[in-house]
Formats: C-alpha cells, sequence, structure tokens
C-alpha cells in the first residue's frame, strides 16, 4: 500500500462578494452619527438624567455628546476605525493594505490632535470604545462613563 502525500492545492482567489464598485457604494454609507453604540450610550445617559447635545459642530472633532454642564465631551468610537491598539475588534484588512494602513493611521492621528485641543479649552475628554460596549461589559462601562461625567469637579 502505498502513501499518498495529500496535493497541495493552489490558493485561488475567492470569489468576489460583490460585484464591482458595490463595495465601494456600501462603504460609502458607513454613518458617522447615530451609530448603534452611540445610540446605546446616550440613551442610558438620558435614563439617568443627564442632558447634553450630539455631535456638536463647533468643537473639534464634532463630539458625539456633549455635556456643557460638566464641562465634558464624549467621544464613541469604532474599534475598527479609530485603531483601538491590542483590541481584537481592530485588525488591518489583508487587501489594499497601503490605503488602509495610511486612511485609518490619519484618524487615529485627527482624534489625538482633537483630544488634544479639546483639553488646551478647558474640556475634559472621555472616550468609549466599541469593545467596552459589548453585553458582558456593557453595564459596568455605561455606570463608569456616568460616575467619570458626574464625579469632573470644575
Amino acid at each position: 500500500m502505498t502513501v499518498r502525500k495529500p496535493q497541495r492545492r493552489s490558493r485561488a482567489k475567492r470569489p468576489e462578494k460583490y460585484e464591482r464598485g458595490t463595495r465601494s457604494y456600501t462603504m460609502s454609507h458607513i454613518r458617522g452619527k447615530d451609530t448603534s453604540i452611540e445610540v446605546l450610550t446616550r440613551s442610558y445617559l438620558f435614563r439617568r438624567g443627564l442632558r447634553f447635545r450630539k455631535n456638536d459642530r463647533r468643537y473639534p472633532g464634532h463630539p458625539d455628546i456633549v455635556l456643557p454642564k460638566w464641562h465634558v465631551v464624549v467621544f464613541v468610537n469604532g474599534c475598527f476605525w479609530h485603531m483601538h491598539e491590542g483590541c481584537s475588534k481592530h485588525s488591518m484588512p489583508k487587501s489594499n493594505v497601503e490605503f488602509w494602513t495610511a486612511k485609518l493611521t490619519r484618524n487615529r492621528d485627527r482624534d489625538r490632535r482633537q483630544c488634544a485641543e479639546l483639553e488646551a479649552m478647558g474640556w475634559h475628554v472621555i472616550t468609549v470604545w466599541e469593545c467596552e460596549l459589548d453585553k458582558a461589559h456593557r453595564e459596568e462601562r455605561l455606570a463608569r462613563l456616568y460616575d467619570e461625567i458626574t464625579g469632573v469637579s470644575h
């Protein structure tokens, strides 16, 4: 009896999930405001009695939540789009790597610059990450956010 070596399959390119041009169209419709994690966070804060402005264009970065009474701004960031370091939800796409690296790095650098501008203006900046709002950690993170907001003395 002869033992056959397993044949090595050539790496066939995966069939495209979308027709040409459809992926670009789909990606262009990803929302920047009122994402599910933003709505979740705002609903929690509103239920707890906090009143705020949303996506206020008067401030650098148009913060997702602005709480003037406490002089606090909150950014609710998606781990992929804002390059959350050390997070399992952030991974660099395997195709068009050069484009994605440049784009996501620009996003991260812009976030840091805007945060520094807001802090220079006297605002307390809090970032809530998408991974912190998964079902296992959601209640604890939102309670901590409430405490961070109301515990800030100004």
